[in-house]
């Protein structure tokens, strides 16, 4: 599945399924209204008036509509049929030793069954299959419209490769009703998280007041129109007969390459690469873009978008985000093509998709090392002179080195794209997992990294730099914000990598990064200004006016962040002349979190920007219906008890967190807001257990333990705050503020040598921190003077 996802989409464990869904099976009635659903639950197609239909196409298209009939485009999701379920549905019983379920067909009818909703076994039917290469899924129908993706899967491989099986995608996780990554959780929910790249034409259909969905569209499958658009005006033109000069000729998603260039080796070049030659292409943009949505990480910030829209005009992309993408920038988590694609030299150089893809049925445009030596010559690449390999070996092959696989649900192994050269050198010192060694695994990276320095030489092409300070960035370590200011600033490196390094540079900005975030702020990438302008919330409402040139940016992300960054900023404080683009963007900003308004993260999201312009009112129904979904969210009921407690309700912000607590217990944030929200109130004595909880629950969040040892000592309990901090830089042998803090508990106890250590060691992480600097002056005017000679 291809889900419009956010990071926040695979959280665990502190997600709940919605409340109303529970409410749903709570009577015999409605769980036999489940498990007794229409025989062929289809949704009728939209069919929007500007559509065709991939059938319309083929009449003048033939060879294109045959080559793309098999494809797995087309085969994305279908009707669950004989002729298109693979698997086998004779009443076997299949289980995991967690799960179980029963596979059985009553005439042209599948149904699977498994433990559903409130966590009753009972039977499920099929509504659509749901991919076809290396697995199929299987979906059911729910009264309320939605549709949920069955955990089992079937292996379509070949018995030979170890397919032709049924198996679970999470055997390793214990999921019962009530978890988002049930089956029947929010996380799982096709209409959300699938249906805009597995149907043509979708529209969601979803309705805030009922928590239903009414979902519907063109037709199954990636259709001809989800990348070249509607085409119902261009059919008109040719059922006419119209001229070729006729506005409807065209397609709204212009893909061919009129350009009339080609990829050509130039005679005499030693580097044995291909460049372009001739006009630019015109449709190298376009076609990157037509593809990001579907093969891509990102949270559309439109409803529905129709193909043919800038990327960044309709979604908001994941950055290289720690879990999701090793710092070296390969693939980790289910990140799809996109995002590593954009940081390779190939995109960069006009490479695109269908270069080395044919567009109609994905498949390559020739075999093996053969589809890379369209644009690098065989003669010197496709040699053990590079390779170093025996020829016809697995190292032999391009994509072994450069092109390292990751698997996903069990058993789809997916290529990276950032056509990266192999560095076990770097992926050494930042914890990741190189090409090299995942096929000599008996080999330490190490020995892969002094094999190549013996083939290619100790110095090595690329700069390891980026990697390193992107690590050093995600660890934040003392002077990484340098590290990566360099990164932000060189217009050399991929955008997505400049946008990362600036999210992860210090907010509020420091003296060594400021540079860099103004620089990015007038970078001519959207995606770098749309990061920049995050950076501004950290600073004060009324340093945050460099926004309002922004509010009137080319591209929507860049204004919906513009507006975002405002939001605090009163309305009269705006510049008159920018406050109608103001109320622009904030309209398609709260349009943008509305797009995901079945999910509760989003809901949180609103409720913060309408506190944040004052609408108490707004903010508190946005709160309310996160909570509707699902009652024990956390981030909900931890966010509404901060906006309780602003608006003078402690009471109300208690309650919210105790149930945030109760509901979580096994959760550190939970226990540090109570605890907070306690030492608000005056109540200090009474946070000391919910502290020590929350320091006991993430040893490894140093800011817990350091809050701890502080009311510690506030309550006269220094000894037991001495320790504590000590006990936390052993964890965290690199925490600033509890060093500050032991050198001025310390200070205060009259040991002035102990004092001073503490302070050099918390000046050693960062010798720009002027407050370390000054307390460790002020250590050294208290040293005993010696006495005076003579005396």
């Amino acid at each position: 599945m291809t889900p419009p996802c956010s990071p926040a989409f695979g959280t665990r464990r502190t997600l709940r399924w919605l409340a109303t869904l529970m409410a749903l099976v709570a009577t015999p009635f409605l769980l036999a209204a489940l498990i007794l659903a229409p025989e062929r639950p289809v949704a009728q197609p939209a069919m929007r008036a500007s559509f065709a239909g991939s059938a319309s196409c083929a009449g003048c298209h033939a060879p294109q509509a045959q080559t793309w009939h098999g494809s797995d485009h087309a085969r994305a999701m279908m009707a669950a049929t004989p002729q298109t379920v693979l698997g086998d549905f004779s009443g076997q019983t299949v289980t995991d030793g967690r799960h179980t379920a029963t596979f059985r067909r009553e005439g042209d009818r599948y149904l699977v069954r498994t433990d559903g909703p409130g966590g009753t076994v009972a039977d499920f039917a099929v509504s659509e299959a749901f991919g076809v290469d290396p697995l199929q899924q299987y979906l059911v129908l729910f009264p309320d419209g939605r549709r949920q993706p069955l955990p089992w899967a079937w292996d379509s491989r070949p018995r030979a490769e170890g397919g032709q099986r049924w198996y679970h995608l999470m055997p390793q996780e214990e999921l019962t009703a009530g978890d988002p990554l049930h089956w029947i959780g929010r996380d799982q929910t096709w209409n959300f998280m699938c249906a805009s790249c597995h149907v043509t034409g979708a529209e969601r259909g979803y309705d805030q007041a009922s928590d239903r969905y009414d979902t519907r569209w063109v037709e199954l499958g990636v259709g001809c129109e989800s990348c070249h658009g509607p085409g119902a005006a261009h059919v008109a033109w040719a059922q006419a007969g119209a001229s070729a000069n006729d506005p409807r000729a065209r397609l709204p998603v212009a893909l061919r390459d009129a350009s009339g260039g080609a990829w050509r080796f130039a005679e005499g070049d030693p580097r044995g690469i291909a460049h372009w030659e001739g006009p630019p292409r015109i449709s190298a943009t376009t076609e990157v873009e037509t593809c990001a949505p579907c093969h891509a990480r990102a949270r559309p910030i439109v409803a529905d978008p129709v193909p043919g829209s800038r990327f960044l005009d309709t979604h908001a992309p994941l950055l290289l985000a720690r879990g999701e993408y090793q710092a070296d920038g390969h693939i980790q988590g289910e990140v799809f093509e996109w995002g590593s694609f954009t940081q390779s030299r190939m995109q960069r150089a006009g490479v695109t998709c269908s270069d080395c893809h044919n567009p109609h049925d994905g498949k390559l445009h020739a075999e093996g090392n053969a589809v890379c030596a369209q644009c690098h010559l065989p003669a010197r690449f496709d040699t053990a002179e590079h390779h170093h390999h025996p020829a016809g070996s697995d190292g032999a092959r391009c994509t072994s080195c450069h092109m390292p696989q990751v698997t996903y649900m069990g058993i789809d192994r997916r290529h990276d794209h950032s056509f990266s050269v192999p560095r076990p050198d770097v992926a050494a010192q930042i914890g990741a997992p190189d090409a090299c060694t995942t096929c000599h695994t008996d080999r330490a990276q190490s020995w892969a990294a002094q094999r190549i320095a013996d083939w290619f030489g100790p110095r090595r092409r690329d700069d390891p730099h980026w990697a390193l300070a992107i690590e050093a960035g995600r660890q934040g370590r003392p002077g990484a914000d340098a590290g990566l200011a360099a990164i932000v600033t060189d217009r050399s490196q991929p955008a997505i990598r400049r946008a990362t390094a600036v999210s992860l540079l210090p907010v509020p900005p420091t003296q060594a990064s400021a540079g860099a975030v103004g620089a990015a702020l007038l970078d001519a990438e959207p995606l770098l200004r749309a990061t920049a302008l995050r950076a501004l919330e950290g600073l004060d409402p009324r340093n945050r006016m460099h926004a309002v040139r922004f509010l009137t940016d080319p591209v929507r992300l860049v204004r919906i962040e513009a507006a975002r960054v405002l939001a605090p900023v009163p309305r009269d404080a705006l510049p008159e002349a920018s406050r109608p683009a103001f109320d622009h963007a904030w309209a398609e900003l709260i349009a943008s979190e509305r797009v995901a308004a079945e999910r509760p993260e989003a809901q949180v999201n609103l409720a913060g920007l309408l506190a944040a312009r004052g609408d108490a009112a707004g903010a508190e129904a946005a709160y309310r219906a996160a909570l509707a979904r699902d009652p024990t969210y956390l981030a909900a009921l931890v966010n509404l008890a901060d906006f309780e407690a602003r608006r003078g309700r402690p009471d109300a912000a208690l309650a919210a967190l105790r149930q945030a607590v109760a509901a979580h217990p096994r959760a550190a944030e939970a226990h540090y807001a109570l605890a907070l929200a306690l030492i608000r109130q005056g109540r200090a004595a009474e946070a000391l257990a919910p502290l020590a909880e929350a320091a006991a629950l993430a040893p490894g969040e140093p800011g817990y333990a350091y809050v701890q040892a502080i009311a510690l000592h506030e309550q006269g309990r220094r000894a037991e705050a001495v320790a504590a901090l000590e006990a936390n830089l052993r964890r965290n042998p690199r925490h600033r503020d509890s060093m500050i803090a032991l050198a001025t508990m310390a200070r205060d106890q009259g040991d002035v040598a102990e004092a001073e250590r503490q302070a050099r060691a918390a000046l050693a992480l960062n010798p720009n921190d002027r407050d370390a600097a000054a307390l460790l002056q002020q250590l050294r005017a208290m040293r005993p003077r010696p006495p005076a000679a003579g005396r």
